[in-house]
């Protein structure tokens, strides 16, 4: 049986990561890798997070399983917040996953379920496990226009071009903010004409939500998610917690299904909880034990907002620094889109032999489609970056 596998590609963050460890220059940066770093290049555990969990540790009787689609109390918490009140609770069936790519395999799997015609329509770019997972479950994926790196913001109208062509019962794959790997972001006023499309053709949405509350706030990041979770007759959405709650290896997700006819809640929770007993059984409970203590008690939950806030505004000023080095660098405010961009990445938009150049000549260590992660960034290597940039002719 073995003798028929075949050595898989591997992943390129991951080889990156091995690359710039195997760098034994003090001055190079990693920009490559996907969490948050503060300015000491930790990845820290968020205040609230090592509250709950002396909390947990004290309170906490049994590591029996939970239900199959984890805690009802995770589910609420969560569901209240990307959803607030947009819909009714009871127009929302959710099933806990590992991390916020569980959720996006269970999703596939259900559409594949409910449709093995469906096809996916991804942005060009996306996050690669996306296409990843996609091509390994067999399902077509259509590529929809969406960065433009000449203006390093939305090409917008090739994207609405592109998303006519989709026919009722397809997906549409969707960055509910901060989208990954390009930082740029549709406005509201054009979520709402993607909505008006969507219902037009039938096609269904499915918004991956990873980074809420890195961009402009815990509200404002939503407000595309709950737009269209009360627009259109149904929704997928998969939540993660790794980023905002800073708990990577707990892997803590949350998948919904949102429907407006509440009729069809008992057989999509159902169909949830079946997909998660096939796939792992029982998901894991400790991350959204700690999630569901911080959302609900009063005081953890300021915490955990405060620092949140503290790790958004952080990354902002980072974005506006360097915008402002590279305008003085470069004369020109042709870089003025990384300060407008959101969330932890940007693309450059500049082809991967100056990325390669960039990582020989300077120690700068980005995915070779140009995306950086600015939490990667620090007062003194700014102007490091910036230099480097300029050097290789970006």
């Amino acid at each position: 049986m073995f003798e028929q596998l075949k050595e898989q590609p591997a992943d390129k963050i991951l080889a990156l990561m091995a690359a710039y460890r195997e760098d034994s220059r003090d001055d190079k940066i990693d920009l490559g890798v996907g969490v948050y770093k503060d300015a000491e290049g930790k990845t820290p555990i968020m205040r609230a997070i090592k509250a709950a969990e002396k909390q947990l540790w004290e309170a906490e009787e049994t590591k029996s399983y939970t239900g199959l689609a984890g805690d009802p109390g995770f589910a609420d918490a969560m569901v209240s917040l990307v959803l607030g009140d947009a819909v009714a609770r009871g127009s929302v069936a959710a099933a806990a996953t590992p991390g916020g790519t569980g959720a996006v395999r269970q999703a596939f799997d259900l559409i594949k379920m409910a449709n093995p015609n469906a096809r996916v329509f991804v942005s060009d770019p996306t996050w690669p496990n996306h296409l990843s997972i996609l091509k390994h479950m067999n399902i077509e994926h259509v590529p929809y226009r969406y960065f433009d790196a000449e203006t390093g913001g939305v090409n917008f109208d090739g994207m609405m071009a592109d998303l006519a062509n989709v026919a009722a019962g397809d997906v549409v794959l969707l960055h509910g903010c901060c989208h990954n790997p390009t930082g740029a972001n549709l406005t509201l006023p054009q979520w709402q004409e993607v909505v008006d499309l969507l219902n037009k053709t039938g096609a269904v949405p499915m918004i991956d939500i990873a980074y809420q509350g890195f961009g402009d706030g815990l509200e404002a990041d939503a407000a595309a998610t709950r737009l269209v979770a009360s627009s259109c007759p149904e929704v997928l959405i998969a939540a993660s917690c790794s980023k905002n709650f800073g708990i990577y290896r707990e892997r803590t997700g949350l998948l919904m299904a949102v429907s407006s006819d509440t009729a069809k809640f008992k057989v999509n929770q159902g169909t949830l909880s079946y997909l998660n007993r096939q796939n792992f059984s029982f998901p894991p409970d400790h991350g959204a034990r700690l999630v569901t203590m911080v959302l609900n008690d009063p005081a953890l939950r300021a915490d955990w907002e405060a620092e949140l806030e503290e790790v958004r505004l952080g990354m902002l000023r980072l974005r506006q620094a360097l915008a402002d080095e590279l305008r003085t660098l470069s004369g020109s405010d042709r870089f003025g889109f990384l300060a407008q961009h959101r969330g932890m990445f940007s693309r450059l938009g500049v082809g991967p032999d100056k990325v390669e150049a960039m990582r020989e000549k300077h120690g700068i260590y980005m995915v070779g489609d140009s995306r950086m992660n600015i939490a990667g960034l620090n007062d003194m290597t700014i102007p490091k970056l910036a230099k480097a940039i300029i050097d290789v002719g970006c």
